[in-house]
């Protein structure tokens, strides 16, 4: 392995997997934002910074068009339009990396596949080992002995790395190239790949085990007996233009420079200020490096009074959140009789939001390791 690692990042497959992984119980701020797919995305992208320490970095995202659809323009149109909350996030995970100082590729009419695709061959070929973050499975077809498929974790199940004898043991494949071949018969639903009706993945593999590529398949459909054989030679064509379809390109007009994809150190200071607008408070101390055991951490203000055990080494340096006990009112009562519970839980029940602290391990409210409970909705 090379100790130059570029990792460059499926952008859009990955805010989408991480929107639809907390679907069901979505993380909204207090300005009742969803923040699910830039959480998700930053911890994906945190982790893997941390545990595969990369050299080099960036993050693909697609355009609203590409040269596909020149030529079908059905590509993909089976697909919903982008959730609001997505097209809320992106404009905040793209100030993050920018703030992180990580590249972002983008290029009309060209999907991030393509410039994923043709600069990963570029960098292998100037000596990088290079991972394709990606949960989609069409980038098979480019692995090779120094470029891989790393799956990020999902529901507890770790990362996968995928090389070349992984991809051929999945699709049960002689050459990484039959990914394609395999998509020209089978189709893609996800993209809207139409495929040949009727050939599913275990024919696909028997076909092609026979005769290699699409193109023979079809050169071939006359030996091949019963409604296969009828089946590729009615839908030739629509094979060929799924095949189309299916290949990456790694022939894009993008060109890797490794000065601009190395590690750069981030401004916290911009991160900061994003983080606290998003209320991140746990990825702000992993990210920024404030020490989580200070009471006056992370999220003061600067502005609350120093109490005299606390000393100038404790001070933040990127404020997180705005508000702390130093400077919201607060009243304390001792529920001490039925009487004053039953006025309490009568005032309460008038509130659309409660929070409450079961166990007092410090007085910062935006310490983790103090946070409160909250029920009810926002009105």
């Amino acid at each position: 392995m090379s100790d130059k690692k570029l990792f460059l990042l499926d952008g859009h497959a990955l805010v989408y997997r991480a929107h639809f992984a907390f679907i069901s119980r979505p993380l909204i701020n207090s300005k009742g934002v969803n923040t699910s797919a830039v959480a998700g995305f930053m911890r994906t992208l945190w982790d893997l910074m941390q545990n595969q320490k990369p050299s080099h970095i960036a993050v693909a995202f697609d355009p609203k068009s590409t040269f596909r659809h020149d030529y079908f323009p059905e590509y993909k149109a089976n697909r919903d339009a982008q959730p609001e909350d997505i097209s809320i996030a992106m404009p905040y995970i793209k100030e993050i990396l920018a703030a992180m100082k990580i590249p972002i590729l983008f290029l009309d009419n060209y999907e991030a596949d393509d410039l994923i695709g043709t600069i990963a061959k570029q960098a292998e070929r100037e000596g990088y080992d290079v991972y394709m973050v990606t949960p989609d499975k069409d980038y098979g077809q480019l692995v090779s002995d120094h470029i891989f498929m790393y799956k990020p974790s999902r529901q507890g199940n770790g990362v996968e790395i995928l090389g070349r004898k992984e991809i051929l043991e999945q699709w049960e494949i002689e050459r990484v190239e039959q990914v394609i071949d395999s998509l020209g018969l089978i189709g893609d639903s996800v993209d809207n790949i139409p495929g040949v009706p009727g050939i599913g993945p275990k024919t696909a593999v028997t076909l092609l085990k026979e005769y290699g590529t699409v193109e023979n398949v079809i050169a071939n459909a006359h030996n091949i007996k019963g409604k296969n054989g009828e089946r590729i030679k009615e839908f030739a064509e629509q094979a060929m233009l799924s095949k189309r379809l299916a290949t990456i390109e790694i022939e894009s007009p993008v060109t890797f420079n490794e000065v601009d994809f190395q590690i750069d150190p981030m401004d916290k200071e911009a991160l900061a200020e994003i983080f606290k607008d998003l209320e991140f408070r746990s990825l702000a101390v992993q990210i920024l490096g404030e020490p989580a055991g200070v009471q006056s951490s992370l999220f003061d203000t600067g502005e609350a009074k120093k109490s005299d055990a606390t000393t100038a080494s404790d001070e933040p340096k990127y404020a997180v959140a705005k508000r702390s006990i130093e400077n919201v009112d607060h009243f304390y009562h001792i529920i001490d009789t039925a009487e004053k519970r039953a006025s309490l839980i009568a005032k309460l029940n008038d509130e659309p939001v409660i929070s409450f602290d079961t166990e007092t391990t410090g007085i910062d409210a935006h310490s983790r390791s103090g946070w409160p409970g909250i029920f009810g909705q926002s009105p």
